[in-house]
């Protein structure tokens, strides 16, 4: 009872947020500047909560999350422009193609540890770049041309999906499973645990939101170019991973947003930006090793909260 009635109300405040954010839009209150902040925002989340559930969940150190972005981003970009199909079709294809290039790097590599297993995710990442590069189809090094069809509705439900399955997800059966592993992967396997089998599950389901990010992405900024997914890339989505919290689903977003906000501010001193994020990652290592929240969530900070109020 209580989960169904704190799950209508988080879609209610949702559906709130949505609207506000919409009739300010309609409006003009917001004008394009705003409106692509927010959906640069909502894509930074997604994937942040999907990294999230391969690293803060699973324990696994991977960092070739933009390379599953290219794959859902091309893909889309080649379904509506190349072969005409509806913009949400292909979401769903990117998604699906991510999902499949998680599966098909996932099965060999998450047997790998740690270093081991960031250096064959990375290497991932770059092989899909170079394919890019080198394949005509999609424009190569020049890179593709898309009309704009992502807006405030496909990035923020694209958001509301990808936290709900994965929020979902961390509470079920499997997230336990998962969360087992990270915690500490040989008593795991010794309690009788598919430690691969949850693994691959939770990168799959990692790189197919990443997909989806990729998607709503290549629709938004009309050109993709296969630069646009570099190391650095990958470097930058797992900084909201940390910075947040590894395994807090709301530190993801918190921090996701805060460096949305930062990065747009500074957009006209890259330099700049770079050396404030090194600052904040030195900052966080020494000061705030867990994070903003740690392995807690903003809902479990509010209940703490609440009973010390009431003591009080």
């Amino acid at each position: 009872m209580k989960k169904s009635k704190a799950f209508f109300g988080y879609s209610i405040l949702a559906l709130v947020i949505y609207a506000v954010v919409q009739i300010l839009i309609s409006t003009g209150m917001l004008d394009a500047y705003f409106e692509n902040i927010l959906v640069t925002m909502c894509i930074h989340i997604m994937l942040a909560v999907s990294l999230h559930l391969v690293i803060g969940i699973t324990g696994q150190f991977s960092i070739g999350h933009a390379g599953f972005m290219a794959v859902g981003a091309y893909i889309s970009a080649i379904a509506t422009m190349n072969l005409g199909l509806p913009f949400p079709v292909a979401i769903l294809l990117g998604a699906i193609v991510a999902g499949l290039a998680g599966l098909l790097v996932g099965i060999p590599t998450l047997r790998l540890k740690g270093d081991y297993l960031a250096i064959a995710t990375l290497g991932f990442a770059e092989i899909i770049r170079i394919v890019f590069i080198n394949l005509d189809y999609v424009g190569g090094a020049a890179g593709m041309v898309i009309n704009q069809m992502t807006n405030w509705t496909y990035a923020f439900f694209g958001v509301v999906i990808t936290i709900l399955v994965i929020s979902n997800f961390t509470n079920s059966r499997h997230g336990r499973g998962c969360i087992s592993i990270r915690e500490d992967e040989i008593a795991a396997d010794s309690m009788g645990i598919n430690t691969t089998y949850y693994k691959v599950v939770a990168f799959v389901i990692g790189s197919a939101f990443a997909g989806v990010a990729g998607a709503i992405y290549s629709h938004q900024f009309f050109f993709i170019q296969p630069t646009a997914f570099n190391f650095l890339k990958s470097f930058d989505i797992l900084i909201f991973v940390v910075l947040g919290g590894l395994g807090s689903l709301s530190g993801s977003v918190i921090a996701a947003i805060l460096l949305t906000v930062v990065s747009f501010y500074l957009q006209n001193f890259p330099e700049t930006r770079m050396i404030i994020y090194s600052a904040v990652l030195i900052i966080i290592m020494l000061y705030r090793p867990t994070g903003l929240l740690g392995t807690k969530e903003v809902t479990q900070l509010l209940k703490f909260g609440n009973k010390g109020g009431s003591r009080a």
